[in-house]
Formats: C-alpha cells, sequence, structure tokens
C-alpha cells in the first residue's frame, strides 16, 4: 500500500511504476510486466525486433495494470547479440533501461534451475524490482558507450579478429600435413612447397589434399591481405586523425613497453567506455 503524504499542499505519492523484462532470442522477444512484488506478472510474445509491437504492448500493459499513459516504464535486458541498439531505441521512447552483464546475475547453486523463457522473464521482473529499490549488488549493469565510442571500436576488434581467422587456417594446413607425417616451418610460397612433398611412401600428396590445401592457403592469403590493408588504415589514422582518441593513442606509444595494439585497445576499449 501507497501512503500519500503532502508538503506545502503538493500530492508527494510516489508514481505507480510498470516494470517490463526482456528475454531476447534472434526469432521472439517475449516481455514479462508488472508493477510490484507479489502481481502476476502479464506475458507477451511477438517477433524479434518489432518496435512498433513493443511499444503497443508496453501501451496496452499500462491501461491492464490501471496506469495513466505517463506512468513512468523501468526495463532490463540481458546483454547478448541486440547490443545496445535496443537500449538507445528505449531510452529515447522515454523508458529507463538497465543492459545487465548475465555473467553478474546471482543464482541459487543449491537449487535446481528449470530453463524456461517464462521462468527467466520472472526472474529478471524480480531482480529488475529489487535494483529500482536499491540493491544495486544484484547484477552488474553494462557501460552503453555512445554511438560514436562504439564506431571506433569496429578498426582494431575487426583486426584482431582477422588475426584470429588467419591464426585458425594456418593450424589448420599445419593439422593437414601432420595427418600424413608431414611439417612446414613456414607457409611461405606453399603452392611451390606441396610440390616437392612426399609421404612416407615416397608417392607426392594425394590430388585430394593437395586440393584442399590450397583453398585454405587462397584463405590464409586473403587474410593477411586484409590485415595489411586494416593495419594500414590504422597506420593513416595515427599519422593524420586529429580526433582527442587518436591523440591518447599517440602519447600512450611514447611510454616504454606499449605499443601500438595495446594502446590502441586502452583507449578504444577503457578511455571511451
Amino acid at each position: 500500500m501507497t501512503t500519500t503524504v503532502t508538503h506545502n499542499g503538493h500530492d508527494t505519492t510516489p508514481a505507480r511504476v510498470l516494470f517490463v523484462a526482456f528475454e531476447l532470442s534472434e526469432k521472439t522477444w517475449k516481455l514479462g510486466f508488472t508493477t510490484g512484488h507479489g502481481q502476476k506478472p502479464r506475458e507477451r510474445s511477438f517477433a524479434a525486433g518489432h518496435q512498433a509491437r513493443l511499444l503497443q504492448e508496453v501501451a496496452q500493459a499500462k491501461r491492464r495494470f490501471g496506469l495513466p499513459e505517463t506512468a513512468p516504464v523501468v526495463s532490463c535486458y540481458e546483454a547478448g547479440r541486440e547490443g545496445f541498439w535496443l537500449h538507445r531505441f528505449l531510452e529515447a521512447q522515454g523508458i529507463t533501461n538497465s543492459v545487465v552483464d548475465s555473467s553478474s546475475i546471482e543464482v541459487n547453486r543449491r537449487k535446481r534451475r528449470a530453463k524456461s523463457d517464462g521462468l527467466d522473464v520472472r526472474k529478471l521482473l524480480s531482480m529488475l524490482m529489487r535494483f529500482h529499490q536499491g540493491e544495486r549488488d544484484v547484477w552488474r549493469v553494462v557501460h552503453v558507450p555512445s554511438v560514436e565510442a562504439e564506431d571506433q571500436r569496429h578498426l582494431h576488434r575487426a583486426l584482431e579478429t582477422l588475426k584470429q581467422e588467419r591464426a585458425s587456417t594456418t593450424a589448420r594446413i599445419k593439422g593437414l600435413l601432420s595427418s600424413q607425417g608431414l611439417r612446414l616451418t613456414t607457409l611461405n610460397k606453399l603452392p611451390e612447397q606441396l610440390d616437392v612433398l612426399r609421404l612416407w611412401d615416397g608417392a607426392p600428396l594425394p590430388r585430394g589434399l593437395r586440393q584442399r590445401l590450397l583453398r585454405v592457403y587462397a584463405h590464409h592469403q586473403f587474410l593477411s591481405e586484409q590485415i595489411a590493408a586494416v593495419e594500414a588504415e590504422r597506420r593513416a589514422l595515427l599519422e593524420t586523425s586529429q580526433e582527442a582518441s587518436i591523440e591518447k593513442i599517440r602519447q600512450l606509444m611514447h611510454l616504454r613497453g606499449i605499443g601500438i595494439n595495446g594502446s590502441w585497445l586502452l583507449v578504444m576499449d577503457f578511455w571511451l567506455a
């Protein structure tokens, strides 16, 4: 029960809040609505990414719970494939949203956990209300970067991904050769090296294996070209950009033991956070 308190003739009754929890998947969004503990949540599902339907469900939930159209809305969803665009959309609609680090959500280790969307939505709703009431330790909220800061992270993350993919092609080539008892210390001029490699009995590489190795090597070379292009773009930014973040990277690179990769990561992932 909410107690009304007046001060200087003004009603200071706290406004009732609509709490919304999202359970997001690739094809479907499931939403849970409630206005407080002890109230059975209203649950609705619809196609993922349907913004108009989302706002419609929020409006219908307000009517269902007898809330005015201006009632505040507080929501949450777990950080994942949707990234931060949904958070920005919700905030633009006047909804106070939290993006939650799923690894920080408390779990009862002694209790068997039922894996269902409904339970997850109800659990998130309960924790959202506790968080709203001041229990800040129920989970960890992810910092949402600005659109500009998020965009600046793509360059070094793309470079990291390309290097990981190239390393996987190197491992695949070496693994295929190892299956035949063969070793190479370098992949330079691999097609020419395949011509002289011989199996245990002196026979040349079988055609199928050779073709597969050449296909993987072509992918390896393509990735190397992409890496070179991204690194060239990064060098050009260091030489010409006047942005504050790039200047910070230049300053860090003057310190002993910090190179371009470490400086870029520190600034783009932490300083701009």
